[in-house]
């Protein structure tokens, strides 16, 4: 045989790997192409019913504040100015922003807070329209990370590891569970504006990356100019035909590649060339707000109107959600107030507050907040001691992975609890702690996956989205 038609029939290493090793994306042609239906989900999932369908993944990078927002501590007023105990710092490690400090002078929050909800929550002033829903919310008081810095803590958020390159929560739920809208990607991502502290944490791609799995699974991001979705629109001079005839050709040629090479990508390109052909006509109508009432519009804010903002992303969310998109995350920045919480926290209280109470209100009334997820949190909270000047009305905080506290709503959670409980400081947890990995497992549950059946062999090791070490899904947060 002529030397090169010899290895032209040799499979080649890198398509050996792929078939041997992964083993996945062999379904992604047959979900999306025309007349075919959808994917179906991973074999064997949910493991149990899902109290859960969707998810709506609110992010606030750069870690809000516990101490003014959630987490009511009234003696630390006493303890304004005075040094942080060495018995509640217990030689933690600090940030090098604030290690080199000659003191830890005791912040107390210089915001009022009131109870509300059946539960008694205590909730700031600063979030009057979250407080109205209180009853509606789990609150977690007591998450924990092992992430101090922005980078890793927020990629360990979003894909369960402090170092890149694995999936992010929503590719894992769209490879496990499949698309429910063949017109619309599983997993969408939208990158809110916002109005307090301008320079905010920069954010990458990557946290809604799919990592190992087929890319298929990644997130796609809307943008609020231009195009809602990069090179959707057809180039001058090529109608909708001559773009269907250019992909049945392309697709064809593609068939033919993995044919030879089993490459499972050639399929997932594939799929996504077929489904930006169909997100031509379903985009446009998702973003179109033209036919929402203005009572709806009422509903979520003045600021819902403006292309970007977060009270237009949490209606496009609902959107989203109502059209059976799987998982719908925001990540709003500008939560990092090392300094000015006085004059930047309030104004990412209000970008988020009414819209939030909307988002709520607005699934519950439609009745998809029965079974849509709705998770609100940072990557970590803050510090109750001043990073650099303080008076009392006004000051900053450092980062502060020791506890946190978030919220849930819809699908598979109890309404109206609170769980865990922080010291007088908020610094140390003192009541049923809740590791990252334990909320991805509530996560998990909710959509009726159990966090340890559900893993893919890659690199040698059984990969799961909540790591390696024991944990378990919160039962006293589940319905």
């Amino acid at each position: 045989m002529h030397p090169i038609l010899e290895a032209q029939a040799i499979l080649p290493r890198r398509a050996f790997l792929s078939r041997g090793a992964l083993g996945i994306g062999a379904t992604a042609l047959a979900s999306l192409l025309p007349g075919r239906a959808s994917a179906e989900a991973m074999p064997g999932l949910p493991h149990f019913a899902p109290k859960a369908k969707r998810v709506i993944y609110l992010l606030m990078n750069g870690g809000p504040s516990q101490l003014d927002l959630f987490d009511y501590k009234p003696k630390l007023v006493e303890q304004y100015d005075k040094d942080l105990p060495a018995s509640i710092r217990m030689g933690q490690r600090l940030t090098t922003m604030t290690s080199g400090q000659a003191r830890f002078p005791v912040a107390p929050s210089k915001y009022k807070f009131t109870q509300h909800g059946p539960a008694g929550m205590w909730i700031s002033e600063l979030l009057p329209h979250t407080a109205k829903i209180a009853g509606e919310l789990a609150f977690v008081r007591s998450l924990h990370t092992e992430a101090i810095n922005h980078d890793p803590a927020v990629t360990y958020l979003c894909s369960g590891n402090q170092v890149p390159g694995k999936p992010s929560l929503g590719a894992w739920l769209s490879y496990g569970l499949g698309t429910m809208n063949k017109d619309l990607p599983d997993f969408v991502v939208m990158t809110p504006s916002w109005t307090g502290r301008k320079e905010a944490q920069a954010i990458y791609n990557r946290l809604w990356g799919s990592g190992f799995l087929p890319s298929k699974h990644q997130g796609v991001a809307l943008r609020s100019q231009g195009d809602p979705v990069l090179f959707l629109s057809n180039p001058d001079g090529v109608d909708g035909a001559t773009r269907r005839t250019m992909l049945d050709a392309l697709a064809e040629l593609n068939r033919k590649h993995f044919d030879a090479v089993a490459d499972p990508e050639t399929q997932t390109r594939i799929a996504q060339y077929e489904m930006a052909f169909r997100m031509q006509s379903s985009v446009p109508e998702l973003v179109d707000l033209s036919k929402e009432d203005k009572a709806t519009l009422d509903l979520y804010g003045p600021d819902v109107t403006k292309p970007g903002t977060f009270a237009a992303s949490c209606l496009l969310a609902r959107r989203l959600v109502e059209r059976d998109v799987r998982f719908v995350q925001l990540l709003h920045r500008g939560w990092d107030q090392h300094g000015n919480i006085a004059g930047d926290l309030p104004n990412q209280c209000k970008d988020v507050d009414q819209a939030c109470y909307a988002l709520i209100t607005d699934l519950k009334r439609r009745g998809l907040l029965k079974d849509t997820l709705v998770v609100w949190t940072g990557e970590f909270g803050r510090t109750v001691y001043s990073q650099g000047g303080l008076s009392k009305t006004n000051y900053g905080r450092d980062h502060h992975p020791r506890c946190w506290t978030m919220w849930m709503a819809g699908g598979g959670i109890k309404p109206g609890v609170v769980h865990g409980e922080t010291d007088d400081f908020s610094y140390n947890i003192v009541k049923d702690p809740v590791h990252l990995h334990e909320l991805n497992a509530t996560i998990l549950h909710c959509l009726g996956i159990d966090h340890r059946k559900f893993s893919l062999k890659f690199q040698g090791l059984d990969q799961r989205l909540t790591g390696v070490e024991e944990c378990k899904a919160v039962k006293a947060l589940l319905a």
